[in-house]
């Protein structure tokens, strides 16, 4: 068995090369007391809109939070309809459900693993409301047509960008094209932090206005609550680590992208694989690195990856549609089911070493494929 130990993504050498930053940051939280909201929670919030060039920023418990506080604050709810993609992780249709909506799948494009756009008229009914584009593993979905479509029958739009901080669109920042955009900052996304946390960003007031209420309680001020809303308020430790990761967040964006046309170079010259399409419009941040395996070979070399001591992952080995709690038919978005067969995450992440890369992973890869 071999002594190679090198998983999808350790968070380790990313976190050192911060250490003292985030150390000094973690204990301004201690030596202040306020462990909830409050001023670094608010910095982090005029930080992070800045960044992504937004008036309004809104600090949350975690991404699945910012789907459903959006929605709630777009005026999605009981009876309505959301279109959405059927290949992403269960939050994006949970947080419709979770809202009294109706998921709506609609198939993906097989280049990119985002929603087509071009399928979205189709779906469209009267009940129709939102769509919820998801920008998955870091690459944009195709932001214009869905625009489009959503502004010709009066749709909502609420980017899931979970995956794909720091991601661009024909120069704009993923999350701020539509309505509103969620963010994650769970420990593994592009930027991190050291628990769960979420975000909601916006240029409209009155959704950021409700987004604040329906994160406390549904209150504007305290006890005096209007609405039903969530204890859905970000931390202040985890806004510390965050201001800290922050200013990296380009520098390591740059260095997954650097590594993953290390992995293409090699990868494209294979007939049995893949590797990602990052499409003219964008600019990919590899939340992942994913390939596609062809011939019903997948499995077992994820199997021989393993092994090796090669960590990789599935996402995702069912399509949302075809999950139990929603069971729909088998064919209802062909290419998102076969793409279930096919994908596989390789290890990325801002400080993994190039060298490992080209040494360990891509020489196995070479033997299996």
């Amino acid at each position: 068995m071999s002594q190679i130990n090198i998983p999808i993504y350790d968070p380790k050498p990313e976190i050192a090369a911060m250490r003292s930053e985030i150390d000094a940051a973690i204990k301004r939280v201690i030596d202040s007391g306020r462990f909830i909201l409050g001023p670094e929670v608010s910095a982090f919030e005029e930080e992070v809109a800045e960044y992504l060039g937004v008036k309004h920023a809104v600090g949350l418990n975690s991404g699945t939070d910012a789907l459903v506080i959006g929605l709630r604050a777009l005026g999605v709810g009981p009876g309505d309809e959301v279109i959405t993609t059927p290949f992403t992780f269960f939050a994006t249709a949970e947080a419709i459900s979770l809202v009294g909506a109706t998921p709506v799948f609609v198939d993906i494009d097989p280049r990119t693993f985002n929603i087509d756009p071009a399928l979205i008229p189709a779906a469209i009914t009267e009940r129709t409301k939102a769509i919820v584009p998801v920008h998955l593993y870091g690459q944009a979905a195709d932001m214009d047509p869905i625009l489009a479509v959503a502004k010709e029958h009066g749709l909502k739009v609420l980017e899931d960008t979970a995956q794909a901080f720091g991601g661009e669109y024909r120069g704009k920042k993923l999350g701020t094209i539509g309505d509103a955009g969620a963010y994650s900052f769970f420990p593994t996304k592009n930027l991190g932090g050291f628990g769960d946390g979420g975000l909601l960003a916006t240029n409209n007031n009155e959704v950021a206005e409700l987004a604040r209420m329906l994160r406390a309680h549904g209150a504007k001020k305290k006890y005096q609550n209007e609405i039903l809303g969530y204890n859905s308020r970000l931390d202040a430790m985890q806004a510390a680590v965050l201001r800290v990761k922050l200013r990296h967040i380009d520098e390591f964006n740059t260095a997954r992208r650097r590594l993953a046309a290390t992995y293409s170079k090699r990868l494209s010259g294979l007939k049995s694989v893949l590797p990602p399409y990052e499409a003219e419009y964008g600019r990919h941040v590899y939340h992942q690195y994913t390939i596609r395996i062809l011939n019903g070979r997948r499995d077992k070399v994820a199997k021989e990856l393993a092994e090796r001591g090669i960590g990789t992952m599935i996402y995702y080995p069912i399509p949302v549609h075809r999950l139990p709690i929603y069971d729909q038919p088998e064919g209802l978005a062909p290419e998102a089911e076969k793409a279930a067969t096919e994908v596989l995450s390789l290890p990325i992440g801002p400080k993994l070493q190039t060298e490992i890369i080209e040494t360990m992973v891509l020489p196995a890869l070479d033997e299996l494929l």
